[in-house]
Order: structure tokens, then sequence, then C-alpha cells
């Protein structure tokens, strides 16, 4: 994909130089890294939207990219002032934060594709993975299989202190009880400390651990010394985590994801589209245009997007499968659990096709 000029985005509906004046068209913006380091990603969704705007076969929908390494703030306001009635992205939390003071004095709304549901609201959408809708998912399934009493490990950072309070409800909610919860640092040693401190409480019957698949199976075997029989649970991180699979210290765990199946043939079309594989967050971009797509039928070209749709009750399909935005602004999210097994992960649980309140 063509670098962005400076002072201007780069369209994906048709290669135009500057920024074309399209009367049959509504113009959304794609505010994604196109550069730096995070600029492997950040393709990797443009890609996708543009995959996408040819799936969907939409001619009423123009997107142009807009390189938030360079400053979200900025990127932001030259795509409102050419013309953007729609934000899609950024993604990384602190550029939301940034963007969502200038689309709001604008009226723009902003469907970011962070995970931080701290920020949402006030016109802007969290589309990502949120961590505490996973971590419920997977603790309520494991307490329907017979998991009474849990144990957790979760990082000394602000995901990890996110996910122990979400963790210590979810399990409260279910029925079940929290027998240790343990911290640690990200030093070589702390995980295997945390785990001696653990395992004085053991047996377990479960126990979260609330990072990537490489930490965790180290954890598991240290934790299957005190507590053979224990199920390891993992979180959203893991499905995006390729090496999980691979890892035999985790055989037998479970955790909770979108789903996958969808995501298989929507891998092999890109593949096949741009020589290279997609980044697992990529699906953000594609789903994001199929929902702007659907509503693109009611939406009037040159009018204010009609940001009320989004909040249907019934929700959107997309390849990671049904979602739909809650009052707070962020997507709830059906949800399957996957068990890893033999070098692979099967659905144990699969994800509701429907939302039912």
């Amino acid at each position: 994909m063509q670098k962005p000029r400076p002072s201007r985005g780069s369209d994906t509906g048709g290669v135009i130089a500057g920024v074309p004046q399209d009367a049959e068209r509504n113009r959304v913006a794609l505010l994604v890294p196109l550069s730096g380091s995070n600029a492997g990603v950040g393709r990797s969704i443009a890609n996708a939207t543009q995959l996408a705007l040819l799936d969907a076969r939409s001619q009423q929908v123009r997107i142009t990219n807009y390189d938030t390494a360079t400053g979200a703030a900025a990127a932001a306001n030259r795509a409102i002032a050419e013309g953007a009635q729609l934000i899609l992205g950024p993604l990384l939390a602190d550029d939301v934060r940034a963007v969502t003071p200038i689309a709001r004095r604008a009226g723009v709304p902003v469907i970011s594709f962070s995970n931080d549901v701290s920020v949402a609201g006030n016109g802007t959408y969290v589309m990502g993975y949120a961590p505490n809708q996973s971590i419920e998912r997977v603790v309520a399934f494991a307490r329907s299989q017979g998991v009474q009493n849990f144990g957790g490990l979760v990082p000394n950072a602000l995901y990890g202190s996110r996910a122990s309070t979400v963790f210590l409800r979810a399990v409260e909610q279910a029925g079940g009880r929290v027998v240790s919860l343990q911290t640690y640092d990200r030093a070589p040693s702390a995980v295997a400390q945390a785990v001696t401190r653990m395992n004085k409480d053991a047996p377990f019957d479960a126990v979260m651990i609330a990072d990537g698949g490489s930490t965790a199976a180290v954890a598991a075997p240290l934790l299957k010394r005190a507590s053979p029989s224990t199920r390891l649970l993992g979180t959203e991180l893991w499905n995006s985590d390729r090496a999980v699979a691979t890892q035999a210290a985790l055989n037998g765990a479970w955790f909770a994801s979108v789903p996958n199946n969808l995501y298989r043939q929507y891998a092999q079309n890109y593949r096949a589209r741009f020589s290279a594989a997609p980044y697992r967050l990529s699906s953000l971009g594609y789903d994001a245009v199929l929902l702007v797509v659907r509503i693109s039928r009611d939406w009037r070209v040159g009018s204010a997007f009609p940001q009320n749709r989004l909040r249907d009750a019934d929700g959107f399909a997309g390849i990671d499968g049904a979602f739909r935005f809650g009052r707070d602004g962020v997507a709830e999210r059906a949800l399957e659990v996957q068990e890893v097994r033999g070098g692979t992960t099967v659905t144990v649980s699969p994800a509701p096709t429907r939302f039912d309140d």
C-alpha cells in the first residue's frame, strides 16, 4: 500500500491524487498507524477495509486512510477538514483520547479499534475485544463444567489490574470461589515466584492466567506440580497468539474469544489478494466496514452519519461473529470457548448466534 502524503489522506476507493470531490459516496476516515513500529498491524487493517469494500460491492462509501503515527490529533483534524463524516480507528487508546474531543466538536462519531473500555462514550465507540467479556465467558463455562475453586495469576500492569477485578466479580456471580489471586512483575523469575505463593493454597479446580500464551506455558507445569488436575483458563489474548496451540503445557486449557470459523476464510482471501498473512486484529477493520455498508443503505450522501443506528439492539454480524454496541459505547460480543488440544484449538462451547435481550 502506498505511504500516504503527510498533508493528505490516501483513498482505498480508487487511486486518486489528493482528496476527490465525491458527490455520490459518503466519506469515512480510517485512522491507523501506517508508519512506525505499529505500521504492520495498521496496514493490515487498512487492507482489510479495502477487501471488505470489494466484497460488499459498496458504491456508497469512500474510505480514506490517515496515518496516526505522525500524530493522531493532526490526522483527525485533516480527516474532518477533508469531509469525513465518520472515523474508523484509531487503534491505540492514547490516540483515541487525542481524537475524541476533536471529533466530538465536529459531530463526527468515532468507532475505535481499541479494547480499552475507558475511552468509550460521548460519540466514541470501542470495537476491540474487551478482556472483561472473555473472562466472564470462560469463567461461566468453567462453572458449568463443575469448577468451584479458582486461582488467578495476573501481571502487575493496567491490564492485570482490570482483569483481576473482572475475574473476582465473574467468579462470585457464577457462584464459585477464588482461593488465591497472585500478581507478578515483568521479570524472568516473577511468574514462578507467584506460582510458588499460589501453590500454598492448592489444589485448585482451575487457574486463570491473564497473560499471553508464553507466560501461561511457563506457569502451567509449575501449577500442576501442586494441582495436577487443575484446568488452565486464558483470556482473549490467546486468540491472537499463534503459539498457544503448539504449547504442550497448555493442552486442555480453555479460553474465550471471538469465533474463528469465518476468520479462516477471510485470512485465505486476504493472502490471495495481498500475498501476506493478515494480523488477527485486521478483522476489526473488515467488520467495521460491513457495519458501515449496512447502515449506508439509510445514510443519505452528504448528511451526518446516523449514529443512532449503531445502537441497534439486534446488533451486527461480521467475520468475528455477532456484536452490538451498548449504551456505554462498548461492543458486546458473542464469544465461543476454545480448548487447546493436540496442537490446535477446538470449540467446546459455540458462540451464540444472536442476542437474547
